[in-house]
């Protein structure tokens, strides 16, 4: 089975709570098994001023099914768990994005991978380089190499959980 990587975040409710609810949901997704998870970690949020921190993690999945339909169980676990599409980059109950599987490329306007924007942002890069150190992702490249260029600025552990 091919392996897949997902970034999770949220910024509103009890974000470290709304993660860990995410993480078993998506162990629960027919024809996926969740192979490891990263620690949480709080970073300030992109977009609008005055949203609150984020609560960060990767996880990384094995996966008999294709990746649109993995992204619109991704969608199904957001939607259940309140997220509103609204403003972009504005604050979010959850937010899971699928950022990469073994093998695929793919530009569509409702999918790419791998994700485009995930090599500059350290709540992705960090997380993901804790979970699989030897990632080797097609034109990106090295993620260990893209996460020491972004570095760790502003990106914390979340020890309140």
């Amino acid at each position: 089975m091919p392996e897949a990587y997902v970034a999770l975040g949220a910024n509103l409710g009890d974000p470290p709570r709304q993660i860990e609810r995410a993480l078993s949901q998506i162990a629960g997704i027919p024809g996926v098994n969740l192979l490891r998870r990263s620690s949480l970690y709080r970073s300030a949020a992109i977009g609008p001023p005055g949203q609150p921190d984020y609560c960060n993690a990767v996880c990384a999945l094995e996966t008999e099914i294709e990746p649109l339909q993995l992204l619109h169980a991704l969608q199904a676990i957001e939607t259940t768990a309140g997220r509103v599409r609204g403003e972009h980059w504005g604050p979010r109950v959850l937010d899971l994005d699928l950022l990469h599987v073994a093998g695929v490329v793919i530009t569509t306007p409702e999918l790419t991978l791998p994700h485009p924007q995930m090599q500059v942002r350290n709540f992705v890069l960090i997380p993901l380089c804790e979970i699989a150190p030897s990632l080797v992702i097609g034109e990106f490249g090295a993620i260990r190499e893209w996460a020491t260029r972004v570095g760790s600025e502003g990106l914390t552990h979340w020890y309140e959980y």
